[in-house]
């Protein structure tokens, strides 16, 4: 973890999260510039509203903030989701409580099976070659939740799937409803035929969580 402030806010770093999606270079060239000496993060170059906003937007959690000057930091979202990714992971979002790890807002979870830093995404799945669309079919009778917020807690299971609990709408890459529930078991050994669930593959492949 590395960080850098300015008078108005602290930017922290994990690049062990980092999945390169880009967002923070291409929303804010002025203040993430990968591959400058010295470092690639400015935060004097821009206001700390323009930071925070644009952080809000990484995918995976690596970039976080802390405001320095009174101005609001990362809040929980209002709803709970998770979105798919084409040929990548899943992106969730919400009150995240993963085993062991501290709680956050922002996720991206591996699909693939072969992450290095599981049940985080590493970008593993470019070099293999994974497949797995982003635009899986709206299920018939998708549930409507009374709640969206609330906790959510993410349990990887011992070489089989990751068991999410608590209030959460799937979505596709495109933001189309999927469906939605309270209980899941998610895919992510990369075999399931019925992606993003789990279809009971892992057993067959002989995934092995660590």
């Amino acid at each position: 973890m590395s960080t850098t402030e300015s008078d108005a806010i602290i930017v922290s770093f994990n690049g062990k999260k980092c999945i390169h999606a880009r967002r923070c270079v291409l929303g804010l060239p002025a203040v993430f510039r990968p591959g400058t000496k010295g470092g690639w993060i400015f935060p004097d170059d821009a206001a700390a509203e323009e930071i925070a906003r644009i952080i809000d937007t990484c995918p995976s959690g690596a970039l976080t903030y802390q405001r320095k000057d009174g101005g609001l930091n990362e809040v929980i979202p209002h709803s709970n989701s998770l979105r798919l990714l084409e040929d990548g992971p899943s992106e969730v979002r919400g009150d995240i409580r993963i085993d062991g790890q501290d709680p956050r807002t922002r996720a991206t979870l591996c699909r693939c099976g072969l992450s290095g830093n599981k049940p985080f995404c590493d970008n593993t799945h470019i070099e293999a070659g994974f497949k797995a669309t982003s635009d899986v079919a709206t299920l018939p009778d998708a549930p409507v939740l009374e709640r969206h917020d609330g906790p959510l807690t993410v349990n990887p299971t011992k070489d089989g799937p990751l068991k999410v609990t608590g209030n959460l709408e799937i979505i596709a890459g495109s933001g189309r409803k999927i469906t939605a529930g309270t209980k899941f078991f998610l895919c992510r050994c990369g075999h399931s035929k019925n992606k993003p669930f789990c279809d009971g593959s892992h057993k067959e492949a002989g995934f092995k969580s660590e």
